[in-house]
């Protein structure tokens, strides 16, 4: 998969992590999206080293899903580091 395919699968799955996700993270929309990337990168790249996981297709459930997850614990690593601070 090519980077910029990589790249629009992180955004999409960061946003379908904030919608599932409750409560608010921080951060903004922006935040979360780059976060979305990040996680769907730290996703597939452990994917592939822990579970062997072919991440060549775009279209491919196990993709999305691994995506999907990398963001939703990025953001959770986020919501617990930033999240509780206060101004």
């Amino acid at each position: 998969m090519s980077w910029v395919a990589f790249l629009l699968l992180g955004l999409i799955a960061g946003a379908i992590a904030k919608l599932i996700l409750p409560g608010k993270q921080g951060g903004g929309w922006f935040v979360t999206l780059i976060l979305g990337v990040v996680g769907a990168l730290l996703g597939g790249w452990l994917g592939g080293i822990i579970f062997d996981i072919n991440l060549e297709g775009f279209f491919d459930l196990q993709t999305w899903l691994i995506a999907i997850a990398g963001s939703i614990v990025v953001l959770l690593i986020y919501g617990l580091i930033f999240g509780r601070r206060r101004a």
